[in-house]
């Protein structure tokens, strides 16, 4: 798929209702005890002779999700207008990334996580060659999923693990220096689909 062809999917994505008005996560094993937490990220997709999908890795003293590979995001704050500020926000703090180098097009379906979150993904395009200042906090680096490999059916894989008496299955995606699995890797999982819906 040509940069100009993904541009151009990204968008009819975007701009398509899912099948699914919320996806739960592998982990929502009996429900939640509480509604969840509005939360949002941001699915950045560069667009360069080679596109990939930045993610990044989380610090290893955070106290929860460190060391975690993941979407620039968070909490929708009561001051954000939306999961598209939200997710632009904790873009900015989290990489430095400026709200006027990224096109938002739109939103993927939702995912609820076990942990009490419901993310709402947001897909935007960035241009190539960016410079991002790291939050030193939250962020130990950042990197791209090669959009071939995305685009690539044979790449997750479904991996199980007994946790607490109880086995989880959840999806992985291959990179030779990142475990990348929990809701990244799900959302992953629908954006992939998604692009391969109809051939462009």
């Amino acid at each position: 798929m040509t940069p100009s062809a993904l541009r151009l999917r990204l968008a009819e994505i975007a701009a398509e209702p899912g099948s699914a008005s919320v996806i739960l996560g592998d982990e929502v094993l009996g429900g939640l005890d509480k509604p969840p937490v509005p939360a949002a990220v941001l699915v950045p997709v560069v667009m360069g002779e080679q596109p990939g999908v930045l993610l990044t890795k989380r610090t290893s003293h955070l106290t929860k999700h460190a060391g975690q590979i993941s979407f620039p995001g968070g909490r929708i704050d009561p001051e954000d207008s939306g999961p598209e500020a939200a997710a632009l926000r904790e873009a900015r703090e989290e990489i430095g990334l400026d709200a006027g180098s990224v096109e938002v097009l739109g939103r993927l379906t939702d995912h609820v996580t076990g942990t009490g979150y419901r993310i709402t993904p947001v897909l935007a395009v960035v241009p190539p060659g960016l410079t991002y200042r790291l939050s030193e906090h939250e962020v130990e680096a950042i990197f791209e999923l090669p959009m071939h490999v995305v685009l690539d059916p044979d790449a997750p894989r479904r991996q199980r693990q007994h946790v607490r008496g109880v086995w989880r299955e959840y999806w992985v995606w291959p990179h030779p220096e990142h475990f990348i699995w929990g809701a990244t890797a799900a959302i992953l999982v629908q954006l992939a689909a998604r692009l391969r819906e109809r051939a462009v």
